[in-house]
């Protein structure tokens, strides 16, 4: 196979897969409103997205506030400016640290684990006894997981966030010298909810990403044990990778909706 068929079906299979992510996301909201809401799996996945994420996401926002505090007063230092170390990495980890890094945590743990599971369970026909049950896959296993998801990620990055921006007054003020009244003033003062806007609007959309790639993984993966390793890999990869062009978008689309 030459190298223009190789693109040519790499681009036909790309088209076709976003065309079915984008008609299972239509499913989902129809499912949501048509059928009854199943709380007790909506609580059983906030559990496993929401609680049990808290962990990798927390570690994550912390060292990174704190190393890019590092960094900033590093360089800052050299010209004099370490009142502004404060709200440069309070800014950063509301628009872009806080929501990519959350993000890329949870695809890799909880996507993974969507595609997993929901391929497991087309391997083992669980879905073909889903439907001879009368149960609609997609009400059944996309949309309390979709919820779920939409309802954690802001919430888990608003924690990275706060800690982010915690750890980093810890680095910056008692160990590189950064005076702490400085510190906060700048950061209250140049941190504007706009700035908490952008992040909380990013990291539910990445959820919707995630959930949604994830999901169709799964749903399309083939009906054995490489098809549900294959539907494994590609679904944190893939998500993975969504999300870092989707964010590339939302910064130009975010900062002209909401101009300061």
């Amino acid at each position: 196979m030459d190298p223009i068929q190789s693109i040519g079906i790499f681009a036909l299979n790309f088209i076709q897969a976003t065309g079915q992510i984008c008609f299972l996301l239509a499913d989902t909201f129809r499912c949501t409103f048509a059928y009854p809401f199943r709380f007790r799996l909506f609580w059983r996945q906030l559990w496993f997205i929401g609680v049990q994420s808290q962990g990798v996401v927390l570690i994550t926002g912390a060292f990174t506030g704190a190393v890019f505090a590092a960094q900033t007063q590093f360089q800052f230092g050299r010209l004099g400016m370490n009142s502004a170390v404060g709200p440069v990495v309070s800014v950063a980890m509301c628009r872009e640290l806080g929501p990519v890094l959350c993000a890329l945590m949870v695809a890799g743990r909880v996507g993974s684990a969507i595609a997993a599971e929901i391929s497991t369970m087309k391997t083992t026909e669980q879905l073909d006894a889903l439907r001879a049950l009368g149960i609609y896959p997609v009400q059944y296993l996309v949309v309390p997981r979709f919820a779920a998801m939409a309802l954690s990620m802001p919430i888990l990055t608003s924690m990275a966030i706060f800690l982010g921006i915690g750890s980093g007054y810890l680095v910056a003020v008692p160990i590189l010298g950064v005076d702490g009244v400085y510190y906060w003033e700048n950061t209250v003062k140049f941190t504007v909810m706009k700035d908490v806007l952008i992040g909380l609007t990013k990291a539910f959309i990445f959820g919707m990403i995630i959930c949604m790639i994830s999901a169709h993984r799964g749903l399309h993966a083939a009906p054995n044990a490489e098809g549900v390793g294959q539907a494994t890999t590609q679904a944190a990869v893939q998500s993975s990778i969504a999300c870092l062009i989707a964010n590339f978008f939302l910064t130009f689309l975010l900062n002209t909706i909401l101009p300061d």
